[in-house]
């Protein structure tokens, strides 16, 4: 099948912001191009391929019955539709941003298929390092997810509510979860488990109103709310503010100034989480600046 995309459109971009790091169990990378996501409806499981095409448009390929069922999900999760002419015109105006805007010209925000998962990262991800939150969520993934194997590829389906609150505290703990945490995915695993808490809800609310609820739940605050409003539903007027990695992302992109560039962003200073996090992957660190030696006579 072949997905348009509204133009400019970087997969690999795209991709890695919503991958992160290597260690993700979910979103995988075929090493051709090609990137896989296992993924399950009300009408069973499947391996769902995508690569770029030619025109402006997505490659999709899927296994089992109906393949097209699935383009709903592929929009959503490489935000194929997302017009961001407003975030190209507001990032020209801020001297540090313009390169990074327009090196990484094609990323788009990408989503996860369920605001239930973006919540659950939230939580693992919260104060600790990027790299210590992907292993842990790794084994996390490998002990509840439902594998799906297609050829010599296999995969794995981002675990449901159900499955987290079915899990033995043994297992949540033996991956690296704190005893907090632990408690804190129980509790946002029942609010959705049970209704009490979902998409649809909060799709009519304001922003400010949405992550008011989100912080109902045991565990999620501003910080998470925010992160699960951006990479779950696609609000691109949060920023995750005391962002642990944001400050070396931020040296690292050679920016400054980060209120007056969310000022300026307005209701797309989202995009600058994603620009921030590809910069550690897509540019290269500044070198200091050499001292000159000034040579002595004796």
């Amino acid at each position: 099948m072949r997905l348009p995309v509204r133009p400019p459109f970087r997969l690999d971009f795209t991709v890695d912001a919503l991958r992160r790091l290597a260690a993700n169990a979910v979103d995988l990378d075929g090493g051709d191009g090609t990137f896989y996501r296992a993924m399950r409806d009300r009408h069973g499981a499947a391996m769902v391929a995508m690569r770029s095409g030619n025109a402006g448009s997505i490659e999709v390929r899927a296994t089992g019955r109906d393949a097209e069922r699935w383009l709903p999900a592929v929009r959503r999760l490489l935000g194929t539709n997302a017009d961001l002419r407003d975030w190209y015109e507001r990032s020209a105006k801020i001297p540090w941003l313009q390169p990074l805007s327009q090196l990484l010209a094609g990323l788009k925000p990408p989503r996860y298929p369920t605001l239930w998962e973006a919540c659950a990262h939230a939580i693992v991800f919260q104060q600790i390092s990027i790299h210590a939150g992907a292993a842990i969520m790794r084994r996390l993934v490998e002990a509840l997810g439902e594998e799906v194997v297609a050829g010599n590829l296999r995969g794995r389906i981002f675990p449901e509510p159900a499955r987290w609150l079915a899990a033995s505290e043994e297992v949540l703990r033996g991956a690296g979860l704190s005893a907090n945490k632990t408690a804190h995915l129980r509790s946002a695993a029942s609010a959705f488990a049970d209704g009490s808490m979902s998409e649809e809800r909060l799709e009519a609310l304001t922003t400010d109103e949405a992550a008011a609820a989100l912080c109902t739940i045991r565990g999620i605050g501003p910080w998470s709310a925010a992160v699960a409003l951006l990479r779950g539903m696609g609000r691109l007027d949060v920023f995750p503010l005391r962002d642990s990695g944001v400050a070396r992302s931020l040296a690292h992109a050679g920016g400054g100034g980060l209120e007056d560039a969310l000022e300026t962003l307005g209701p797309v200073r989202g995009m600058l989480y994603f620009h921030l996090l590809l910069a550690r992957l897509h540019v290269p660190a500044p070198q200091p600046a050499r001292r000159s030696l000034r040579s002595k006579r004796a």
